[in-house]
């Protein structure tokens, strides 16, 4: 369990969690047990077995839960000495609870819980018993390493869920399920946009046509408005010696996260985890002056980071991604303008692509080593709350879990399921303008240093698109939408006219085809439907007299017949970047 006082719902499920340990050895009695913790949206229990757990085991495991659950057993807590507790588990075989045992700090009381015939090494609470285990679900199984260590033995992960009512359960369910729909590994296959190759390598992404037209028109977007919001565009190199990795100070640091080098006549180079050192050389290649800054560089940079194949997933954790990084150069007196602008941006940017529900998190300074002068944390500091007081909407201080470098504000956007992912990231550095000696000509003709801001705003192009793809269902607006409009024939009669359309279309900018298949017209229909496409235009014997189309969205059917050139003028709007204050 965890410090904190537990929930009321963290120890329902922290019971329940007991509860099915318990069903587990009852069906399983070789099985050893390890631990099982409450966690964010239910509870786990990791067990050494020799097979891993099928759907019908998890069936099984369930059933007897809910015979233990309806057996009403007292949950029932026990302090017992260090040697009371060695000998018990010795005798029970659990060689896994003798080894949570030693790790239990001296002087710590040992407490046991018991219900009916199962007995638990663990810190409580629990409910009264185990009639309070109703509402639960186990939903999935996964293989896990003792200790997170791959040294270690693989144990057998299940998951599992439960509410203190059947109508909350129900509800998280239909969550789960729609979520799962949802899933852009699953909507990238279907809707051909993207593919992980394991001959290219796990964690490395393949854009296919349809997902690089998407790329390509988000990418298009981020570098104009970025222009139009004072930024340069830069471009930096994949490899660079390791003497800038040594200086940046990531050999130090990040080396487990880095690939392994490679040799270039006679010089070792690396291949990049990050942008900042580079934008940093290219401000060092000049002098600059107080009156030059500040300087604002962007970069949709390809970085590449070393993930265990078992952490991946989909594109929400890949080894090679496209960071949207910028890096701002300033005066100590230019932080709270600048600050305040970025801020803003980054919020109006993602609000462009739909979101509008945000949580910021404050991190202030962290206690123990740290960068920088008390003054100057200070500060900064009040700078970033002061930007988050003025905005006024939601915001969390997590106070001691600022970098050792400098504070930042996170910003996390809730998307349509109510989830938050975490992109943008305004962050202050007060180690790399040391660790470069990065200065600037002051007013009096001296020395000074910098302040320098890090700045992702998607975060990565590959994350962002996967949670777009989820928030929208794979239905993107039609900004973004890689086939805006599909234009289907009742016969193939109306060929001509269709493909007189679609070209109509195209010649506007418009990104629409037509679909001449010798098929159905529902067929068709269902079709352009199922590859989520914003438009359908109809065309059979009357449009073609009238030079018109019938209009279908997505998820209606307007039924009506609408001259082309309206359709034009309906449609450009929508088509249209949105516009960034």
């Amino acid at each position: 369990m965890s410090e904190h006082a537990p929930t009321a719902l963290e120890t329902l499920r922290h019971s329940c969690a007991h509860v099915m340990a318990d069903a587990v050895k009852t069906l399983f009695p070789e099985a050893k047990v390890t631990i099982g913790p409450s966690i964010e949206n239910g509870f786990y229990y990791d067990f050494d077995v020799p097979r891993p757990f099928s759907e019908d085991d998890l069936k099984a495991i369930e059933s007897q839960m809910r015979k233990i659950a309806g057996k009403n057993l007292p949950f029932e807590r026990q302090e017992i000495t260090r040697e009371e507790a060695r000998e018990l588990f010795e005798k029970l075989g659990e060689s896994y609870k003798l080894e949570i045992l030693d790790a239990i700090p001296a002087g710590e009381t040992v407490t046991l819980y018991r219900h009916g015939e199962f007995v638990d090494l663990c810190r409580g609470p629990h409910v009264e018993h185990t009639g309070k285990v109703r509402a639960f679900k186990l939903l999935n199984t996964a293989g896990a390493y003792w200790r997170g260590d791959e040294n270690n033995a693989m144990l057998q992960r299940i998951y599992g869920t439960a509410f203190p009512s059947p109508k909350e359960l129900d509800e998280y369910l239909a969550f789960l399920e729609e979520a799962k729909k949802r899933d852009h590994r699953r909507l990238g296959k279907d809707l051909d946009l993207f593919s992980i190759n394991e001959t290219i390598g796990g964690g490395l992404v393949l854009w296919h046509p349809k997902g690089g037209r998407i790329r390509m028109t988000l990418e298009d977007f981020w570098r104009q408005r970025h222009l139009e919001h004072g930024y340069e565009i830069v471009y930096t190199p994949h490899i660079a010696r390791e003497e800038l990795w040594h200086q940046s100070g990531h050999l130090g640091f990040y080396k487990e996260s880095m690939f392994s080098g490679m040799e270039v006549e006679g010089q070792p180079y690396l291949i990049k985890p990050m942008n900042c050192p580079y934008h940093i050389q290219i401000y060092k290649n000049n002098l600059h002056s107080y009156r030059d800054l500040p300087y604002r560089w962007a970069e949709l940079g390809t970085v590449y980071r070393f993930e265990r194949s078992g952490v991946l997933h989909g594109l929400f954790r890949v080894r090679g991604f496209t960071q949207d990084d910028a890096h701002i150069f300033m005066r100590r007196d230019q932080m709270a303008e600048e600050l305040t602008t970025v801020f803003h941006f980054s919020l109006n940017m993602l609000k462009a692509f739909g979101f509008t529900d945000f949580v910021c998190r404050l991190a202030t300074r962290p206690e123990g080593k740290s960068t920088g002068s008390e003054e100057i944390w200070t500060e900064a500091t009040a700078r970033l709350r002061e930007v988050l007081e003025a905005w006024g909407g939601e915001y969390e201080v997590d106070e001691g879990g600022g970098a050792f470098y400098g504070p930042k504000i996170d910003i996390a956007l809730k998307d349509s399921l109510g989830r938050q992912w975490q992109c943008s990231t305004i962050q202050l550095d007060f180690n790399l303008p040391e660790r470069f000696d990065m200065t600037f000509i002051n007013a009096n003709s001296e020395r000074e240093r910098l302040i320098m801001v890090h700045r992702a705003l998607l975060g990565s192009i590959e994350r962002f698109f996967g949670i777009l793809l989820e928030h929208y269902a794979g239905r993107l607006p039609l900004w973004l939408a890689p086939e805006q409009f599909r234009v289907v024939t009742v016969t193939n009669d109306q060929d001509a006219w269709a493909s007189e359309v679609a070209g109509l279309l195209n010649a506007r900018k418009f990104r629409a085809t037509a679909d001449l298949r010798p098929e159905k017209l529902n067929f068709k229909i269902r079709d352009a439907q199922m590859q989520k496409i914003p438009v359908i235009l109809v065309v059979g014997k009357r449009e073609v007299e009238e030079r018109a189309v019938t209009l279908r969205t997505t998820d209606e059917n307007t039924g009506k017949m609408i001259p082309i050139e309206e359709i034009f003028a309906m449609m450009e709007p929508q088509a249209e970047w949105p516009v960034i204050l």
